[in-house]
């Protein structure tokens, strides 16, 4: 039987505002010292820190949608995710965090917001040609990351493994062509990624907080550069590896386990810094220790689908640590080794507020109080807020590691989202959700974001 959160006290909410008051505090402080930092000495190289936009208050076809959406999950949200049957609100969440997405892409425009986003000379879609051999393009892949180096990859592409320009190459065979296609499916999958949170939480913790989090992971800031962002996909992806880990240690399931670890596989093939995705899932693996150790052979499929796709592109002749080392010197070749590790170490924790929103930052304080009361509280919060605190350990290494300066908003977009289920210990849900939908309608209408 489920063991509602606790009842906060009288001082809970006014804890609450004072985490919010402090996030508030946190992104005016990083806005005033990057201004006056790019007046001085013009080392940031982002127009409106510490996010990558310029200042351009705007409306498009996609304001009216975006505002109705918010205005009924706002007023809706919390009672059907808490009435409808959990195989009706899967779908239900994907519909409308895509719907959310779309809308506030539209904001741009569609050719700004969704079709050109992946066609900048910095997106996968510019080199699609040059993969039309692709076992001879992954051969020769490390040869191009380097600054230096001939016909160098434009940076998304060296930035990444090449299994995020192979999804764009795919697309592009399979008749899927051009920015309109590329970005739609990174919205759609993208999307998927709250469904995955919710299959977790429900997993690991209990159905009844997965309920309250819904409207928090669909109504997320994040959308705003999840429309349109090869990171979103990369999140669902990500998202989906822990998902399915999780249903393999609660149902003992060895199907469930390799799909895990074949996901998991792909994710670090999609981007670097995603090996960090490990520390979520060694935190399923904890909640589930009982399972596993009742069945430990649940980590042999989940070993061998993780040896799955390094195992492919090894034998491609794509050499994943030789590529990692190069990007680390081609990182530094070029603004990264330029912006003040001095001010991204912290400001990147601002970015973070605003894609997460203010109602994380309470729920985080929540989250830390639950696990401080490890003896008293439910155990199924107990449970969610050390998943929360994992996602967190992640997006905290990759912060020191120095090697995400800017543009974390969209970056760490996979982290980001295993934080939002944080405010399902918020009460009074519908007035932390209406901050939520304003901070993303303003920041989706005031600045141009780009990448």
């Amino acid at each position: 039987m489920h063991t509602p959160p606790s009842t906060p006290s009288s001082r809970g909410p006014r804890r609450d505002l004072y985490a919010a008051g402090a996030a508030v505090l946190l992104v005016t402080v990083s806005v005033l010292v990057g201004r006056r930092i790019e007046e001085t000495s013009r080392t940031l190289f982002v127009d409106w820190p510490p996010l990558l936009a310029s200042w351009g208050p705007h409306a498009g076809p996609g304001t009216p949608a975006a505002v109705l959406v918010a205005v009924a999950t706002v007023a809706h949200g919390p009672a059907l995710a808490a009435r409808l049957p959990w195989r009706a609100l899967l779908p239900a969440a994907w519909g409308t965090a895509t719907v959310w997405t779309v809308s506030l892409a539209l904001v741009d425009g569609w050719h700004r917001g969704i079709a050109r986003r992946l066609t900048s000379r910095y997106e996968y879609l510019q080199v699609i040609d040059r993969f039309h051999d692709i076992p001879e393009a992954l051969r020769h892949f490390t040869q191009h990351i380097l600054l230096d180096s001939p016909d160098n990859w434009p940076a998304h592409i060296a930035g990444h493994p090449p299994a995020a320009t192979l999804t764009f190459v795919l697309l592009d065979r399979v008749g899927l062509r051009g920015g309109g296609w590329a970005g739609m499916w990174c919205i759609t999958v993208g999307a998927t990624a709250c469904v995955a949170v919710l299959v977790t939480i429900r997993a690991l913790a209990d159905e009844a907080l997965a309920r309250r989090a819904a409207p928090f992971l669909v109504l997320a800031p994040a959308a705003v550069w999840m429309g349109t962002s090869a990171d979103a996909y990369f999140a669902a992806v990500a998202a989906w590896s822990v998902a399915l880990l999780a249903l393999a240690v609660t149902r003992g399931s060895m199907w469930w386990a390799g799909a895990s670890g074949l996901l998991f596989g792909l994710t670090c093939y999609l981007s670097y810094g995603l090996t960090l995705v490990a520390l979520i899932a060694a935190a399923v693996l904890v909640l589930g220790r009982h399972a596993v150790r009742g069945r430990p052979v649940l980590l042999l499929p989940l070993l061998a689908g993780l040896a799955v796709v390094p195992a492919v592109f090894t034998l491609a002749g794509f050499d994943w640590w030789e590529a990692y080392h190069l990007l680390v010197t081609r990182y530094h070749q070029g603004a990264g080794g330029i912006r003040p590790y001095g001010y991204w170490v912290w400001a990147n924790l601002a970015c973070t507020v605003l894609i997460t929103g203010l109602a994380t930052a309470a729920g985080l304080r929540r989250s830390g109080a639950v696990l401080a009361r490890r003896r008293t509280g439910p155990p199924a919060g107990r449970r969610l807020a050390f998943l929360v605190a994992a996602a967190l350990l992640a997006l905290l290494v990759a912060d020191l590691s120095g090697m995400s300066k800017a543009e974390t908003e969209r970056i760490w977009l996979p982290f980001a989202l295993w934080l939002l289920p944080a405010c399902a210990f918020l009460p009074r849900p519908r007035v932390w959700l209406a901050a939520q939908a304003l901070l993303a309608l303003l920041l989706n209408h005031l600045l141009l974001t780009g990448w």
